[in-house]
């Protein structure tokens, strides 16, 4: 398995970490990823003693700031870690990385009086999660590009009730979306301008009444993260939740979260890596017309190529992560291209994978099906391709003459 950009950047801390982190996948997570991915009934597929075994590794809090009690990693640390923990499974990852970046925004984006609010408490949670409810069955890839017309706003409202406000909505496809202890939630709250220009932000804790979770959602893939719907029936939120300013939600996420684009990268890159590493293991170890299956050019070159894309896309995805934590913000591109090349990669190699195994790779029991149902996820999650592909076109066009 690639691992030489972990020599070369970092001391003994990160490579203990990272260490860490390989030994909690190998103890924790691999031995019973089969077992919960297959079970039918998708909200059966979670561990909360996987979660509970990462919080005594550290892993739940590890962007947190040392003043809240955690080490307060960099973005490039925190990428490394959820390929890490996606070479174990997809989902694991998922849960783990939606939590680092909520993470970093809350500490990014809180009034002083929040981050003591929410950040204490969630440091103590061993079950503490985070969620982000931005996509509705009505509003997706409008918020992606973005579309910045009146029609485009979100279904879920927030209206202003004396020092209150009152949601009242549903998203959907939303990773911890049923675990999470406390909740960013985009609200539209001008209905005469667009979803950029006329929402807000909300801090909604699990307890809040009104909030209550709709469907868990079924998934061909991905199935150790539960995804969830959100639903609002006259939810009311204090004032004092807003995370940021009213009506500029939508600069929440252009300027509080520029490394999750880095982040679905690297969750998609760990399952690149998986099933690299089986294909060549399969390879040193099959046998076919008198030699190994390494041993055949046409296969040793399939190998090369999946090397090669792997750490491409890594340090693709290396660079995003690194620009994320520059101040004075960071080229457009970074936060769209690097996932799209990795959710490719990650395809390729995995089909590729599937096929170096022949026949055995299509029985459950080698564990390649698997990495094809989770390969699919990230070809749409985190933005479906072709949509990022349209923001950074839009930001090359408007950077030219």
């Amino acid at each position: 398995m690639p691992r030489r950009e972990t020599e070369l950047i970092g001391g003994p801390d990160l490579q203990h970490l990272l260490t860490t982190v390989r030994e909690f996948v190998a103890r924790h997570v691999v031995p019973v990823t089969a077992e919960l991915d297959r079970r039918p009934n998708p909200e059966d597929c979670f561990s909360w003693e996987i979660v509970e075994e990462a919080s005594r590794a550290g892993i739940r809090t590890l962007t947190l700031a040392k003043e809240f009690g955690g080490p307060g990693i960099d973005s490039v640390t925190a990428a490394m870690v959820i390929e890490e923990l996606a070479r174990g499974d997809l989902g694991v990852s998922v849960i783990f990385a939606q939590t680092l970046k909520i993470t970093q925004t809350l500490q990014r984006a809180c009034t002083p009086a929040q981050a003591r609010r929410f950040l204490p408490g969630f440091a103590r949670n061993a079950r503490g999660l985070l969620a982000i409810g931005i996509t509705e069955p009505e509003v997706a890839s409008d918020y992606i590009i973005p579309f910045d017309d009146p029609v485009a706003q979100y279904r879920t409202t927030a209206v202003p009730d004396g020092d209150s406000w009152v949601l009242n909505g549903k998203k959907h496809f939303v990773s911890n979306g049923n675990r999470a202890m406390l909740y960013l939630i985009l609200a539209q709250t001008d209905l005469s301008t667009s979803l950029v220009r006329g929402s807000t932000c909300f801090l909604v804790p699990r307890e809040t009444p009104g909030f209550s979770n709709g469907t868990v959602h079924n998934k061909m893939g991905e199935r150790l993260v539960n995804n969830a719907e959100l639903i609002f029936d006259s939810c009311r939120v204090r004032a004092d939740q807003i995370l940021g300013k009213i009506n500029e939600g939508f600069s929440i996420l252009t300027q509080f979260f520029p490394a999750s684009n880095a982040y679905a990268a690297a969750s998609i890159l760990g399952v690149a890596d998986a099933a690299y590493e089986r294909a060549l293991q399969w390879a040193r170890t099959r046998v076919q017309g008198g030699k190994r299956l390494i041993d055949h050019d046409t296969t040793a070159e399939d190998l090369a190529e999946m090397r090669m894309r792997i750490d491409a896309a890594r340090a693709y995805m290396h660079v995003a992560a690194a620009a994320a934590d520059q101040p004075g913000g960071m080229d457009p591109t970074l936060g769209a291209l690097p996932k799209v090349f990795a959710a490719r990669t990650g395809w390729w190699v995995v089909t590729r994978a599937l096929e170096v195994h022949g026949g055995y790779g299509y029985m459950r029991d080698i564990g390649m099906e698997k990495l094809v149902r989770d390969a699919a996820a990230f070809l749409h999650s985190d933005g479906a391709n072709r949509s990022l592909l349209l923001k950074a076109a839009r930001s090359i066009r408007s950077s030219g003459p």
